[in-house]
């Protein structure tokens, strides 16, 4: 099962579970990327880059997905996007503390939680960024 067949609000331990993995791929992937992009004086450092990162990533996604299905249990609104605002808001929010800025937190927030509520909107209409076209 994916991400989109549960239903919202409800098995908040396999949501998270799932933004988690997702999370964690990103995070490998950019922490690739980054190791050839800057190439790591040793391998020690190319371990804590990519730990780093990785960690980072998953953290996101587990503070998204648990705070999304929180929200929409709290707020007894299952289906509203606002869910999704306040679950990319609160991994901006941890972002930021992660960097020590908030000016990062609060930009990541308003841009993370932007992002999430507009997926959610467009999943809820049914949007498509691509395909085939229409005819």
């Amino acid at each position: 099962m994916g991400y989109w067949d549960l239903e919202e609000g409800k098995d908040c331990v396999e949501k998270t579970w799932i933004t988690t993995k997702i999370g964690t791929a990103l995070g490998l992937v950019g922490s690739a990327y980054h190791l050839v992009a800057f190439q790591p004086d040793s391998a020690l450092q190319a371990v804590q880059t990519a730990a780093k990162g990785t960690i980072t990533m998953a953290s996101l996604g587990a503070i998204f997905g648990m705070a999304t299905c929180l929200s929409a249990q709290a707020r007894n609104a299952p289906d509203d996007p606002l869910n999704y605002f306040i679950g990319g808001c609160a991994a901006g929010v941890f972002l930021g503390a992660r960097r020590h800025s908030a000016m990062t937190g609060a930009s990541a927030c308003v841009g993370l939680g932007t992002v999430a509520m507009f997926t959610k909107v467009g999943k809820m209409e049914g949007w498509q960024i691509a395909g085939p076209p229409k005819m």
